[in-house]
């Protein structure tokens, strides 16, 4: 890895866009600094995710944290969240400038 590059942890979530706001203020609970949030289209278990209607809706969200944040996030979709809604997360492993702003 470039000398450069602080290693962060990249956690993403793609879930229903109706459950944007308790999600967030979770995340920001666990110690989530801040966030990217876009739309999200596809296809899955949950059948199609057109988007055309509200309840259709997908967001993505990303993070980038340390490894124990990202880890009490995963634990908490995992408890709160899995069950009920349709939702993935997982994490990958970045590198990144400006260390402090994460």
């Amino acid at each position: 890895m470039n000398p450069r590059l602080h290693h962060k942890c990249l956690l993403t979530i793609i879930c229903e866009g109706e459950i944007e706001r308790p999600l967030l203020a979770a995340l920001q609970r666990i110690g989530v600094r801040g966030h990217t949030i876009t739309e999200a289209r596809g296809q899955g278990e949950h059948g199609d995710r057109d988007a055309l209607w509200p309840s259709s809706a997908n967001i993505r969200i990303e993070v980038l944290c340390d490894s124990n944040v990202a880890d009490a996030a995963l634990s908490a979709l995992e408890s709160e969240y899995f069950a009920n809604y349709g939702l993935i997360a997982f994490v990958s492993d970045v590198g990144v400038l400006r260390t402090q702003k994460f």
